[in-house]
């Protein structure tokens, strides 16, 4: 046995004596890799670690923001400020001088959306625009054309003169998820482009005061003033939302931000490119969602829709034999339980193409078919 424990002790001894003398004399030997053929590290394939194209770290949205940035520009407006009531009068002129006001600036974002130079952005960034101005990421600058705007979505449309333009690949918001994770990108305060990152939190919000049509998505990524016009993307880099509207109560972002879905900015950027507005259906009613005191006024039972409590004289709806007191329960094959939802509907319907709608009126179900007008332009608040 003790034999045994002197030749182990000795062998240790011979062993890291040997290793002792590679480490110090020819470090090199220790770091071969069997894995590419005898190379040592040094001569062996890098993963790039500078010059060449890096390696996204695990988890990284890196290859999202870089796909979906060059498209997302920042915009700034400028207004002529108008002349004060009495800018001629000479007492005024003696007493306070000549003053002369800086004209008022404006900031927000936009993306890109077709070679051809259209940009979507926020009708409340342009509304009350004298020039425009778009800056891309490459340092590039143009003025930008107004081509079209839609106050009932609160989207316009711009359109600017440079060659080589990056282009945003659009997404499908309906197949968000709540959960999804998303990215925000635009320019915040001015600060130069910003890319902040969150997840879905809900769909389909709505009855918030923006719009007239609203069926928001609302995610925690951080929009803050500037960002308006900006994208939401996925973490393809694909545009999902037009970023539009945060609730705050210090004016900066608390975690509650909302986008209009792509789907929506892609009918009203269509229909302004191919007919200069966008055509939606109306019926002149005034709907309210139904409530039980509604339901007892009106003397419905077990039903659900949208409760009609004024109808505009020799409207379309008045002339289909809609009258206050109806619930609608159905436009066309769209079911309707909100008022959001009967607004949609009926935007969606083409004017003068005539549409079945089911109505509750007391205990009878009727089907009236209803011929919708073209909506009429309307000017909401400013959503500064």
């Amino acid at each position: 046995m003790k034999k045994l424990w002197s030749l182990f002790s000795q062998v240790v001894t011979v062993l890291l004596a040997v290793w002792f003398i590679l480490v110090t004399l020819k470090p090199e030997w220790l770091h071969q890799n069997p894995g590419f053929s005898g190379l040592s590290l040094s001569q062996a394939p890098q993963l790039s670690t500078g010059s060449d194209v890096p390696i996204a770290m695990p988890g990284s949205f890196s290859q999202a923001a870089k796909k979906a940035s060059p498209a997302v520009v920042s915009i700034n407006t400028s207004k002529v400020p108008e002349k004060g009531v009495n800018k001629n009068d000479p007492w005024q002129r003696f007493f306070f001088g000549e003053r002369e006001e800086a004209p008022s600036a404006g900031l927000g974002s936009g993306v890109i959306v077709s070679p051809e130079g259209y940009i979507l952005t926020n009708y409340h960034v342009v509304e009350e625009a004298d020039e425009i101005e778009v800056s891309l990421t490459d340092g590039r600058k143009a003025k930008a054309q107004i081509i079209g705007v839609d106050p009932d979505s609160d989207l316009a449309v711009l359109r600017i003169k440079l060659d080589r333009l990056p282009v945003i690949v659009l997404g499908k918001s309906e197949n968000l998820q709540v959960g999804d994770q998303v990215l925000a990108i635009g320019n915040p305060f001015g600060v130069g482009q910003t890319v902040t990152s969150g997840i879905v939190s809900a769909l389909g919000r709505n009855q918030l005061g923006l719009n007239t049509f609203e069926n928001f998505i609302q995610t925690d990524a951080a929009i803050n003033p500037g960002n308006s016009g900006g994208a939401l993307v996925d973490v393809s880099g694909h545009l999902m939302g037009i970023n539009t509207a945060i609730f705050s109560r210090s004016g900066g972002s608390m975690g509650i931000g909302f986008a209009i879905p792509v789907a929506t900015a892609q009918q009203v950027l269509e229909g302004i490119v191919r007919d200069g507005q966008v055509t939606r259906g109306w019926i002149g009613v005034e709907p309210t969602d139904l409530t039980p005191e509604l339901m007892q006024s009106f003397e419905v039972k077990n039903t659900k829709g949208v409760a009609i409590t004024g109808v505009l004289q020799n409207g379309p709806a008045a002339k289909a034999g809609i009258k206050p007191g109806d619930v609608i329960e159905q436009v066309g094959a769209t079911p309707v339980t909100q008022v959001a939802e009967l607004l949609s509907a009926v935007a969606g319907l083409k004017p003068n193409k005539t549409v079945e709608f089911k109505v509750r009126r007391k205990d009878q179900q009727l089907v009236l078919a209803v011929t919708p007008a073209q909506r009429p332009k309307t000017k909401p608040q400013s959503l500064r």
